[in-house]
Order: C-alpha cells, then sequence, then structure tokens
C-alpha cells in the first residue's frame, strides 16, 4: 500500500497537538477540502467520525475509527468510503530541548489500481498541504516560538 510520512519539530507540547489532532469536530475550520465532520461516538481513547471531503462538484464520505493514547499518538482506521483503504498514524514526543516531534504517516489504496498509479502524485501534494494546515492551526491556537518549525523527513 503507497504511504507518506512526514516528521516535524515544532515548538508545542505533544499533549498541545495531541489535542489539536484529537479534535476532529474543528477540522473543517482549518483544513482544505473538509466540508463537514459528524463525531459518532467519543470517549478517552476511542472516536468513530465521518468526514465529507469536497472539491468543486465531488463530494465523498469516508468514516474512520480515531483510537487514541494521550498524549502520545492517534491512530485513524479506515472503515467506509470511496477508497480500498485510508489509515494514518500521528505520533508525538515531547523533546528535551522543548517543542516536540510530530511523525505522521498515511497509507493508502484505491479501488482501482491504475487511478490509483494516477492520484497517487496528487496525494503526495493534498498530504503535505494538510500537514501544513495543521502546522498553521498549532501557531492559531498555542501561537508562535522563536524556534521555527523544522522537517526531519
Amino acid at each position: 500500500m503507497p504511504g507518506i510520512r512526514e516528521v516535524r519539530r515544532l515548538p508545542y507540547t505533544a499533549e498541545q497537538m495531541f489535542d489539536l489532532v484529537a479534535d476532529v469536530g474543528r477540522y473543517a475550520e482549518f483544513l482544505p477540502w473538509v466540508v463537514a465532520t459528524r463525531i459518532k461516538s467519543n470517549s478517552e481513547d476511542e472516536m468513530i467520525a465521518d468526514m465529507l471531503v469536497g472539491f468543486k462538484a465531488l463530494r465523498e464520505k469516508f468514516t474512520s475509527k480515531v483510537m487514541k493514547t494521550r498524549p502520545s499518538s492517534i491512530e485513524v482506521i479506515y472503515l467506509d468510503g470511496p477508497l480500498k483503504d485510508l489509515d494514518n498514524t500521528w505520533r508525538f514526543r515531547d523533546l528535551p530541548d522543548g517543542g516536540c516531534e510530530v511523525d505522521f504517516c498515511v497509507e493508502f489504496a484505491f479501488r482501482n489500481v491504475v487511478f490509483e498509479a494516477l492520484a497517487g502524485q496528487y496525494f503526495d501534494r493534498a498530504f503535505r498541504k494538510m500537514v501544513s494546515a495543521f502546522e498553521a492551526r498549532a501557531e492559531q491556537l498555542y501561537g508562535s516560538s522563536s524556534s521555527s518549525a523544522q522537517s526531519v523527513a
């Protein structure tokens, strides 16, 4: 299954980044292409959520199970939607000198392998835009710091 991985050092705590990523209900406020979200169930360690993603006239609904281990990881397991599979993992680790490291990996598979080969190149670009949107949201919520975000991948 194709995948993309990004590791970033950010000037926020692991707890802050965990809270930002776990707040699925607010994704439509800052993530590109996310039109709406609906939380079907939510507990301290597990959530079931729908996400409506749209681009121009195209709209698709994805349902996922979100496994939360505060403050170190969030694992998103694809349950239903237009793809064959779409799973992602977030890992958060506080750094000794301040800030945290965020390790984000997404794996995806389209139902049609020809479409996967064509769309895969755009998926990488969309993934990078989404990572940037999470960083911008963190700065909006938690403020900026003298140390800037660094990509370590």
